[in-house]
């Protein structure tokens, strides 16, 4: 693929944002989601950030049945901002324990990759949120997305503003995206899960800090946009503590004691919501993504807890307050 220079890299950020611009609201698609099939959702108990997570995201991942031997897999946790008193960021041993289980499955390389929308010192934040002191040789195995080579991407069926993207090559030439996000609330979107943690992908050197051209073009619609590039997804959702309120940074933690996984990240985004006591049809980007049909409970099959056992709701801000509760 080629390498784009910087000044084609910032032609291309003008172009995005110039379509962006003159459009006053995003395009909307005629687009009707496939019915899916019933996808497999594991809900784990997981209590604590200790040795145990190490084999309970092994076993979650390998009843999973991925076949990841002599595959590349790229881990994409939810790094956004550091505040020693509150939780924003996927736990360092999450990611850890994901590393070390895809490697374990035989995959030929495992690269984690992140490419935050506030910070532009990456590797910085990583330090501050104990990544470095976590996973041994981090920065050997770590990408910073923001400044990756990038290669140009046409959204085939567009639900947002969005034409095209330009995106890092480490996530487009992997054979598994691997998403890590936190169980959070989000003050726009509702809810910010596996789907929302792909915003972490739009590199900054191309579309500038905080990434606008997402929001410009439809927070709900681009979020879907950018699930559908990439159709080869696992997930795995730090729940064992998330965040309500005013999320996806000024929130309150919030203990669940939960880890989430699944294929089919509609689905395991819909189970997650449930568990807060969302209702997943409430939210935009899962309606666009699936249709409000096949966001049921009937229409995924959960393996482990069952979500009644294990619901806790979250406190939301308002506009959301009364408007998206389960």
């Amino acid at each position: 693929m080629p390498v784009l220079t910087r000044r084609e890299m910032l032609a291309a950020s003008a172009a995005a944002l110039t379509l962006t611009r003159c459009s006053k609201s995003p395009q909307k698609s005629a687009y009707t989601p496939p019915r899916a099939p019933v996808a497999n959702v594991s809900i784990v108990r997981a209590p604590a950030y200790n040795m145990d997570v190490y084999d309970t995201v092994f076993r979650m991942v390998s009843d999973h049945n991925l076949n990841v031997r002599g595959k590349r897999v790229v881990l994409k946790p939810n790094l956004v901002e550091f505040d020693a008193n509150t939780v924003i960021n996927t736990h360092p041993m999450i990611v850890h324990a994901a590393y070390e289980a895809f490697r374990r499955l035989g995959a030929a390389s495992v690269r984690i990759a992140e490419g935050p929308g506030h910070r532009r010192g990456t590797l910085d934040l990583a330090d501050a949120a104990g990544y470095f002191g976590t996973i041994p040789k981090f920065e050997e195995s770590f990408t910073d997305l923001n400044l990756d080579e990038v290669a140009k991407r046409d959204i085939v069926t567009p639900v947002s503003g969005l034409k095209s993207l330009y995106l890092p090559h480490t996530v487009l030439d992997c054979d598994l995206l691997v998403s890590l996000p936190k169980l959070k609330t989000h003050h726009w979107a509702g809810a910010t899960l596996a789907m929302k943690n792909l915003f972490g992908l739009v590199p900054g050197g191309v579309y500038g800090w905080p990434k606008n051209v997402l929001h410009w073009a439809g927070i709900p619609e681009s979020i879907v946009d950018l699930h559908r590039l990439f159709p080869k997804q696992f997930t795995i959702v730090d729940g064992i503590i998330g965040m309500e309120g005013n999320g996806p940074i000024q929130g309150t933690a919030k203990h669940a004691g939960l880890l989430i996984a699944g294929s089919d990240v509609v689905a395991v985004d819909a189970t997650c919501c449930r568990i807060m006591g969302i209702n997943p049809v409430k939210i935009d980007y899962l309606r666009i993504a699936r249709g409000e049909d096949q966001l049921g409970e009937a229409a995924f099959h959960q393996v482990g807890e069952r979500i009644a056992d294990v619901r806790t709701n979250f406190e939301l801000v308002d506009p959301w307050k009364g408007m998206i509760r389960a």
